[in-house]
């Protein structure tokens, strides 16, 4: 595994790119899908904006300051490329975003790559009626098992903002749960 700051130094030089890409994209490709598969739910939307999450990042590596962690600043990137396209999905089928999101889980059921059961299904339902925020907070938490300083970097916010969101979310789910 090549040192992060390595890596970037090599991504921003053009000699070296292209191969520091390659190791770039290999060692954050399955990360990043699954973050955005939490978003978006469907595997070839997942794979649609995981390409552009990528293409950004090439396009944009030159911006990279050094601020906070490569993967947090691609995360920050993933996020906002998913919920961008979210956006536009719900623009062009001229549906609200929460019919989107119920939609979306409604699908599941159907979809190939899911593989969760009853219970699964049910939590998606009740993150579905998350607000964005919320729902971001509670899967990079839960799922994705990232520390809220990592979290607060991807989604450039304070850490105890996301507590608050985290523990809202978690409420929120509790009683969605219990009430279905």
């Amino acid at each position: 595994m090549i040192a992060e700051e390595t890596l970037v130094q090599k991504l921003q030089k053009e000699e070296s790119r292209a191969k520091a890409f390659e190791v770039l994209v290999n060692t954050y490709k399955e990360r990043l899908y699954w973050h955005i598969r939490r978003i978006v739910l469907d595997h070839d939307d997942t794979d649609d904006v995981l390409q552009n999450t990528f293409i950004k990042v090439y396009r944009n590596i030159d911006k990279f300051k050094g601020d906070s962690k490569l993967y947090s600043w691609m995360y920050r990137i993933a996020t906002n490329e998913s919920l961008t396209f979210l956006k536009q999905k719900s623009k062009k089928l001229r549906i609200t975003d929460q019919e989107l999101k119920d939609r979306m889980v409604e699908n599941l059921q159907a979809d190939v790559y899911f593989e969760g059961d009853e219970v699964q299904l049910k939590l998606q339902k009740a993150l579905a009626k998350l607000p964005d925020k919320q729902k971001l907070v509670f899967t990079m938490k839960y799922f994705q098992e990232m520390k809220y300083k990592d979290i607060a970097e991807a989604l450039n916010t304070s850490e105890g903002a996301l507590k608050a969101s985290y523990h809202l979310a978690v409420k929120k789910i509790e009683t969605y749960l219990k009430a279905n």
